[in-house]
């Protein structure tokens, strides 16, 4: 008897009820996947269509002749590698400055007794609980006070710290032994040695987190651009993809799913080689 036989006689064994759980558990991750995936795929393929197409009536969902004439029509519109440059430069600035920052400010909330910490982590948290849109007034006129509004610092500076990135790495550090501190501590080391050479390379796992959902927010970050930023020499690239909808939105749609599309690939890119990393990060706490 083979093994597919065997499989196969021990699934038709199975109670109804627990045949008809795991065929609705497939069916409900089907319906999930194509709500994710049908907004995604259908851009894609819409940015394949030539831009006379797409400004059809009806356009159609399956391209009827794939064409490359909208990602050409990208780069004669907008200056796409500033775009990038700009979104790779800030987007790169405050993810490493919030892995710093989140790993510094874990570290003393975690490790390092004094008066008032509780007090303090709280009142870190409760910044989390205020929207964007009621400190950006207050931050944008702050920016301007220090001459730097309508440049690419003015999105920078204000990112770098982070309450979620300094919970999720005081979160990280408290799963540390302490009495890796505490030997270091006999052998000479202060608080600045310990963090450096003991707890830091430790908690990189949590800083890829940090890391990567900083990258995937900033990349794709529009509204503080679009308060911030003046001049479209220092766009990023989502607020420059709007340049592509033309006057009272007459743009073609491929043409505008193009850019889209252009700039989903570094965070599709990062996606790919950093979710194993962001899974097992996640995930380290729960093994301890």
């Amino acid at each position: 008897m083979t093994t597919n036989t065997l499989v196969a006689q021990q699934r038709s064994k199975r109670p109804l009820s627990a045949r008809l759980a795991s065929t609705s558990k497939i069916v409900f991750l089907a319906i999930a996947a194509l709500f994710t995936l049908g907004p995604v795929v259908w851009t894609i393929l819409t940015s394949l269509q030539p831009p006379t197409e797409s400004l059809g009536a009806t356009p159609s969902l399956i391209p009827k002749d794939l064409s490359f004439e909208s990602y050409k029509a990208v780069f004669q519109q907008v200056d796409m590698v500033l775009l990038i440059v700009n979104s790779a430069l800030v987007t790169l600035l405050c993810a490493v400055g919030q892995m710093i920052t989140a790993a510094m400010a874990g570290y003393v909330f975690a490790k390092i007794e004094f008066r008032g910490r509780g007090l303090l982590f709280g009142l870190v948290l409760a910044t989390m609980m205020v929207p964007m849109q009621v400190t950006i007034v207050p931050v944008f006129m702050l920016i301007r006070g220090m001459g730097l509004s309508d440049t690419l610092l003015a999105l920078i500076l204000p990112a770098i710290p982070t309450a979620f990135g300094t919970f999720l790495m005081r979160q990280y550090f408290l799963g540390l032994p302490d009495e890796l501190g505490e030997a270091a501590a006999i052998d000479g080391a202060g608080p600045w040695r310990t963090f450096f050479s003991v707890y830091a390379p430790l908690a990189t796992p949590g800083l890829a987190i940090v890391g990567i959902l900083a990258f995937n927010y900033h990349w794709n970050e529009f509204f503080r651009p679009l308060i911030m930023l003046i001049s479209e020499k220092n766009y990023t690239l989502p607020l420059g993809l709007v340049t592509l909808q033309g006057n009272k939105g007459t743009g073609s749609v491929a043409t505008i799913l193009a850019g889209v599309v252009i700039s989903m690939i570094p965070a599709l890119f990062v996606f790919i080689f950093g979710q194993r990393t962001l899974r097992e990060g996640l995930t380290a706490g729960s093994h301890r």
